[in-house]
């Protein structure tokens, strides 16, 4: 992924260019300091003009295991999706409301 958000590695499935597979690293100061957190965005063929499911796959104690997560950027509010946003905007938006205390659905 080209200008990646500091603490986040993506990139796309070897198989399936809508299946990608990011790791975020806690950042410094934050509850999730020195932990790996691993999970999975699935585009719909129609993006950018649709939004993808985000999925959070290691255990954080801040999102439930494998549930798609309710956020602005995820398919749960495709009314509030904007087609210009990247897949680092994405994470960076999903790194953000991670270390927040806003509450969300799949948390």
């Amino acid at each position: 992924m080209t200008s990646a958000p500091p603490f986040i590695t993506a990139k796309p499935s070897d198989t399936n260019i809508l299946e990608w597979h990011y790791v975020i690293q806690g950042p410094p100061d934050s509850p999730y300091e020195g932990g790996e957190y691993y999970g999975r965005l699935n585009f719909p063929s129609e993006y950018p003009y649709k939004p993808p499911s985000i999925r959070m796959m290691t255990p954080s104690g801040r999102f439930q295991v494998n549930t798609r997560l309710c956020l602005t950027m995820s398919d749960f509010h495709p009314n509030l999706w904007n087609p210009s946003w990247s897949v680092a905007s994405i994470l960076n938006g999903l790194l953000s409301f991670m270390v927040s205390d806003e509450g969300t659905t799949g948390f």
